[in-house]
């Protein structure tokens, strides 16, 4: 498939902003997008690199109102000589790839779909921000465009990336966070969509986090849906917690969604050979943990934060301090060597980074 290149006009084009303080993650937008659309019978066509504008979309489309969609979340950091490296981006095509498998989508052609995003990149480049901590946010997204009400599998599709200069995930930082334990709502359940990374599952969080966030604390823990019992993971990231001399993460069962950054964690740990383990792992384990001294560390892993350290977790109306309540050794060092990697500041054994 041919790929199109429309660049935006001068007059029409902006600046990156000049300093990341300040910008809230997710609001500040590049000049450019790539898109191509799918028809039935078809294929992928109309591969193209255009300026950065709203979508036009019919108020009968399918996904409006039965969410048929995917999505994905990458970053592009800066690297020291100046050029732009992309962390483990095939991993994240795949998983989209994969989620295309539930929910009925058109699949990609991995090679194709990261050159139109390495071109995009080359287009947009000035839009990687230099200073400590920042990157670009890459946002995949693929949508059922079919105009029709009725629910069936769409024979239209939309896929494109848009491009965003970020700081930091949440506004601690890389500093703990206070999570509370929800045991009144559930993420995702057995069967249905939870490992799969739709608008839906995140749709089914916006209320306890809201719930939380008024409550001081930064995001929600959520527990298996059949006994409300079992840890599964944190809205925008997985979870992790150190136990004894061991790292211990919710197993992927088919509610949880497989993280690149989790996945990241497992690969370092075993490099370092340090001992895990993906097992089930029940509230009142960690807790109990925690109160004896067993649970020294909690942190999560994700894209957008990459490591956050949890200082507090909140259960029925208790709050237990993890360890002194600050960053623990075993989530600084994945952090600090994640992002060496990630920015190009310390050697890449694993093959993780491609360059722009």
């Amino acid at each position: 498939m041919e790929l199109t290149l429309n660049r935006i006009s001068p007059e029409n084009q902006k600046n990156p902003p000049a300093s990341m303080e300040g910008v809230v993650f997710g609001t500040v937008f590049s000049n450019h997008m790539f898109s191509m659309v799918w028809d039935d019978g078809i294929g992928w066509h109309d591969a193209e690199i255009k300026p950065y504008q709203p979508l036009v979309l019919d108020p009968s489309t399918i996904v409006l109102h039965y969410g048929q969609s995917s999505f994905e979340g990458l970053k592009a950091y800066r690297n020291p000589s100046g050029g732009i490296n992309l962390f483990r981006p095939r991993e994240n095509f795949l998983r989209m790839n994969r989620t295309a498998q539930r929910m009925c989508l058109p699949e990609l052609d991995i090679d194709f779909v990261l050159g139109a995003l390495k071109q995009l990149l080359q287009e947009d480049s000035d839009w990687v921000p230099k200073e400590e901590g920042t990157s670009l946010y890459i946002r995949p997204t693929k949508l059922a465009t079919q105009e029709a009400l009725g629910l069936k599998v769409s024979s239209k599709y939309l896929f494109y990336i848009i491009l965003s200069p970020v700081g930091p995930y949440y506004p601690e930082g890389f500093n703990p966070v206070k999570i509370v334990v929800s045991d009144q709502y559930v993420r995702a359940t057995p069967g249905g969509v939870g490992e799969a990374k739709t608008a839906g599952n995140y749709a089914a969080c916006n209320l306890a986090e809201k719930q939380a966030q008024a409550q001081g604390f930064t995001q929600v823990l959520w527990l298996d849906a059949v006994e409300r019992k079992y840890i599964e993971e944190v809205g925008s990231m997985n979870i992790f917690f150190v136990i004894d001399d061991e790292i211990v993460t919710p197993q992927l069962n088919g509610t949880i969604l497989p993280g690149i950054t989790r996945k990241s964690v497992l690969e370092l740990a075993r490099h370092w050979d340090l001992k895990t383990s993906e097992r089930r792992i029940s509230i009142d384990e960690v807790l109990e943990g925690l109160e004896s001294g067993r649970v020294s560390e909690v942190f999560g892993a994700g894209t957008a934060a990459v490591i956050s350290p949890v200082g507090l977790l909140h259960y029925r109306g208790q709050s237990s301090q993890v360890g002194d309540g600050q960053t623990g050794p075993v989530a600084k060092r994945f952090f600090e060597h994640l992002t060496a990697i990630q920015y190009g500041r310390e050697n890449d054994p694993f093959g993780w980074v491609e360059t722009v």
